[in-house]
């Protein structure tokens, strides 16, 4: 019970925190700016455009048959806690941030781009306790279930799209949806960041003749180490040997000239790691902060 009732409370502790964020980013700097970056949200900001009506509740009201329908046709437990989340925003957007905090009527760039950062930042923390904004989230699941090929980034882009081109007509100007882009990628890129972290490196797929010369001289001359891993190649039906390695992307060019001093014809594949954690890397940060646990 202690248990149930500490996730609970980190569950709203992270919601409120978020929904404050994200409340930030949407009122201070996207509102004003006049733009629409997608999503439900997106569209609430441009009924509060043409009607004045509060952001917060339009999208709560946006949201009402959206969850309805998570609720009937989707997982019931995520759709809970979507519920809670959206709530939550509305409450803290609405009857928090919008009384009482300033907005800034600067550049319409610094106001794209740091709004984004702030709701990413936002979403970010929602996401990290298995919750979500719903708007955009559940309309794509839906369409995932009407055509089930379809990626989930694909359809929450597709929704993005549309709604960045209505902004083009509500707003009367191509640099609202130049601006919404902006504030959008920005809002990507941090919720992308902070959830599979900063810490990024390479990882280098080997086949060659010199694997083991190779493999010797990474470890040798710059401390890595590396794993090997039976192969067959399609073509030749020959058996032989595959060597991978992750490094820091500022050392791939050192790999790069090791492996060219040995094999210039090797056959290479370089692949960009989302977070790399452990021996040589960073401490694992599903340990950090359990220490007395």
């Amino acid at each position: 019970m202690k248990r149930n009732w500490k996730e609970k409370g980190k569950d709203f502790a992270y919601d409120f925190l978020g929904a404050f964020l994200q409340g930030l980013g949407t009122w201070c700097f996207i509102e004003p700016c006049r733009i629409a970056p997608g999503g439900v949200s997106g569209i609430a900001l441009l009924i509060n455009f043409m009607t004045g009506l509060p952001v917060g509740t339009m999208t709560f009201l946006l949201n009402v048959p959206l969850l309805i329908s998570a609720w009937l046709l989707l997982d019931r437990k995520m759709a809970l806690k979507t519920i809670q989340t959206v709530v939550i925003m509305t409450v803290v957007l609405d009857c928090m941030v919008a009384p009482f905090f300033p907005q800034y009527v600067g550049d319409r760039l610094i106001s794209s781009a740091f709004g984004g950062i702030l709701v990413g930042v936002g979403m970010a923390l929602i996401f990290m306790r298995n919750s979500t904004t719903g708007g955009g989230d559940i309309i794509a699941k839906l369409l995932q279930r009407r055509f089930p090929y379809m990626h989930t980034g694909y359809a929450l882009m597709l929704i993005d799209m549309v709604v960045i081109g209505l902004s083009i007509l509500v707003f009367r100007g191509l640099e609202a949806a130049l601006y919404g882009l902006i504030s959008m990628v920005c809002t990507t890129q941090t919720i992308d960041a902070l959830l599979y972290g900063m810490n990024k490196g390479t990882m280098v797929m080997i086949h060659s003749s010199k694997n083991r010369e190779i493999a010797d001289a990474i470890m040798v001359r710059m401390d890595r180490g590396t794993t090997f891993f039976k192969s067959m190649g399609g073509f030749s039906r020959q058996e032989g040997e595959t060597l991978m390695c992750v490094v820091d992307r500022k050392q791939f060019y050192l790999v790069k000239a090791i492996i060219d001093a040995y094999d210039e014809h090797a056959f290479v594949v370089v692949m960009e790691t989302k977070e790399a954690y452990g021996e040589g890397f960073l401490n694992d940060p599903r340990k950090r902060g359990t220490e007395g646990i």
